[in-house]
């Protein structure tokens, strides 16, 4: 089973997105960028959903710091939708960028499923 790291500050939206990927993938949360970082070091994912705007460490500051041998692709999910932003986050290695408030629990299923195909 493909097992999928979720980091997201917001409570309410990680029970959300793990809710939605339990149902066909083993899920794990991160409530910031210094946390996912631990857990990618001491786990292996097939995905990673990853939020930008974050206590501790934020999203930019997580892709700048982690070290990514296997290439697990890391979907940045995010509210923010200025093209710097988006550019950013793709130049420091994220594989795509979905807007949070655009997404429907269906559209995320769908973007999983096409990340690890």
């Amino acid at each position: 089973m493909n097992r999928i790291l979720v980091v997201e500050d917001d409570q309410a939206l990680n029970d959300a997105f793990t809710m939605i990927l339990a149902t066909s993938y083993e899920v794990d949360s991160a409530f910031d960028g210094q946390e996912a970082l631990d857990l990618t070091s001491k786990n292996k994912y097939d995905l990673i959903l990853l939020d930008l705007l974050m206590p501790v460490m934020d999203g930019k500051a997580f892709l700048r710091s982690f070290k990514n041998p296997t290439q697990i692709p890391v979907v940045v999910f995010s509210n923010l939708d200025a093209k710097t932003d988006i550019e950013e986050v793709t130049q420091l290695g994220a594989d795509r960028y979905m807007l949070k408030s655009w997404a429907s629990p269906k559209e995320l299923l769908k973007l999983v499923e096409d990340m690890l195909a």
